[in-house]
């Protein structure tokens, strides 16, 4: 097929695809998905080798949140069955940190619900990060607080943050229609601040909450425009309980053609698959790996995730090495322009081109497309409800975690 092995030529480049062969990878049928996988697996292969990073998510504060995003269960209004506790005490924290890290993770992610930390709350983390640091060396410590003010990622950096995290989740022309209380522009200026701080920027989406296959390229080009370090892929878990609990919109194959374009857009980035993986990847999972270099291991914020002895079994059945804690993630440019994809010097973006990329330019709030239909939901079988489960283990119980 002559698009995939143009998109190859392009991803051993670093070059940017055209937002037409991006939407081309999401219109491809199943009968090519194996051959879409093969090749986005030639540029991750390029770029990562057989490497799958392990993160591992710890929930400081649960619920109680004031903003309104449809997606999630922590939000204002949520009736779903959540865990739903006030901030873990930095020995809490570093305990739960530590499942993780004996099962193999390299990085902890220190999640809080909330709109954006106070000053007393950067001051609460920066205490969780020292501890955690003290007690496990080379561990990578990642932020996600939330909307971040003047000077806080700069604390957040001082007290030993490796990387924060913010999402885009979906395009700036769709933003207003998952969440009222901030806008698409505010998750924009937080990934500037922590580049600005000499975070590494973690940023993704969300991937099933109805969107077009336009929204989708749109949310991607911007990410790559913004160049973070790691893009997290998250597949809507539809809890009861949440405005979007009747949005079940993907397949298996759906999932893995996303994961294709992401991985075409960004080459050279750590691409993760995040929240929901289990719930609708399901048994194609291990063809994933393939795509991404990157995955959460054991549960989730509010959901269960796989087992983490299975997670283990699951990369080294498909042929694949957890990523050692003295192995560098990034490719060597990268790493060696202090994150982003050169970028920040003068190599214009994850690649070479010089085109502007993502919509943000555009002050109609119009899509960077031209086409205005939806796409069709995929056929699908019946909802897999019976895949979303609370988390009801580790972080704010007296459970062993998942890990």
């Amino acid at each position: 097929m002559d698009l995939l092995n143009t998109l190859v030529d392009k991803g051993l480049r670093r070059e940017t695809p055209t937002r037409e062969e991006a939407l081309a990878v999401l219109a491809t049928s199943d009968d090519d998905l194996l051959d879409v996988v093969a090749a986005a697996g030639k540029v991750r292969r390029h770029w990562f080798g057989r490497r799958v990073k392990l993160n591992y998510l710890v929930n400081l504060k649960s619920g109680l949140c004031p903003e309104d995003c449809s997606y999630c269960s922590q939000r204002l209004g949520s009736t779903a069955g959540i865990l739903k506790y006030t901030w873990l005490k930095p020995d809490q924290a570093s305990e739960a940190a530590a499942a993780g890290l004996a099962g193999g993770a390299k990085r902890v992610c220190l999640v809080a619900s909330g709109r954006g930390p106070t000053d007393r709350d950067v001051d609460r983390v920066s205490d969780t990060i020292k501890a955690i640091k003290e007690q496990n060396d080379g561990v990578e410590v990642c932020a996600c607080l939330g909307l971040l003010s003047d000077g806080q990622a700069e604390r957040l950096r001082a007290a030993g943050a490796d990387a924060y995290n913010h999402n885009l989740n979906t395009s700036e022309a769709t933003y207003g229609d998952i969440t009222t209380t901030h806008t698409y522009a505010d998750r924009v200026d937080t990934v500037h601040k922590a580049h600005a701080a000499g975070l590494s920027a973690c940023s993704g989406l969300i991937a099933g909450m109805g969107e077009r296959d336009e929204d989708l390229v749109d949310v991607v080009f911007a990410l790559r425009e913004l160049d973070p370090d790691s893009v997290p892929v998250n597949f809507l878990i539809p809890f009861e309980g949440t405005p979007l609990a009747k949005e079940w919109n993907l397949t298996p194959q759906r999932c893995l053609r996303i994961l294709a374009m992401v991985r075409f857009v960004c080459p050279d980035v750590e691409v993760r698959i995040a929240g929901g993986r289990e719930v609708h990847l399901r048994s194609l999972q291990p063809l994933a790996l393939h795509l991404a270099n990157s995955i959460f291991l054991g549960d989730y914020l509010t959901s269960e995730g796989q087992a983490g002895k299975a997670d283990l079994e699951m990369i080294a059945d498909a042929g694949f090495e957890v990523e050692g804690a003295d192995e560098v993630t990034l490719p060597e440019h990268r790493a060696a322009a202090g994150g982003g994809c050169g970028s920040h010097a003068a190599a214009g973006g994850c690649g070479t081109d010089a085109e502007p990329v993502g919509c943000g330019s555009h002050t109609d709030g119009g899509v960077c497309g031209t086409a205005s239909v939806a796409a069709e939901a995929p056929a699908s079988a019946e909802p897999r409800t019976d895949l979303v489960a609370v988390r009801r283990r580790g972080a704010g119980t007296d459970l062993a975690p998942n890990a």
